[in-house]
């Protein structure tokens, strides 16, 4: 695998949700999205995935396809989350995610509706909870809007996860 070659494509159907303030599933024109409000910290999980055996070692990059329910000015924030579910290492009836790390603040599309990019980058180690080929593990992602950098009013939608070798 080398940098740049794509991991995992994760949508709102693969989600697992939090006990509590998880991102609300969503139909926008029978797309499937993932509702992330501009008041509170909600996120989502994609569990059950393993880290394909060609990965080669390399850091991660997230790429977050999201649009806005209404919003069409300011910025939006978000974090990535890895837990390594390997064996013997993680009891699956508590979490044990790696810090999250934000991606950098991102002026949403001025079109509700329109899907734009969020990127959230994790070094290989420790942000990815030392996750490697052939491990299992969960992927969080939340949207952050008590961060200086989320400005933008209503609702963020995820509408994929794109997960790429960097």
């Amino acid at each position: 695998m080398a940098s740049g070659d794509l991991l995992a494509t994760l949508n709102p159907l693969s989600n697992t949700p939090p006990s509590a303030t998880f991102a609300t599933f969503d139909t926008r024109n029978s797309h499937a999205v993932l509702d992330f409000d501009d008041t509170t910290s909600e996120s989502c999980v994609f569990g059950n995935l393993v880290m394909p055996s060609n990965y080669a070692g390399g850091g991660l990059t997230m790429v977050l396809g999201v649009a806005m329910t209404s919003a069409i000015t300011n910025a939006v924030v978000f974090s990535a989350a890895m837990e390594l579910v390997g064996n013997s290492i993680q009891d699956i009836d508590a979490d044990g995610f790696a810090t999250a790390v934000n991606s950098a603040s991102i002026t949403v599309d001025g079109t509700t509706g329109d899907v734009f990019d969020v990127t959230i980058t994790l070094t290989s180690g420790a942000q990815m909870d030392s996750v490697a080929a052939g491990d299992r593990f969960r992927l969080k992602i939340a949207r952050l809007p008590a961060d200086v950098g989320d400005t933008a009013a209503g609702d963020a939608e995820l509408w994929s996860v794109r997960v790429r070798e960097t």
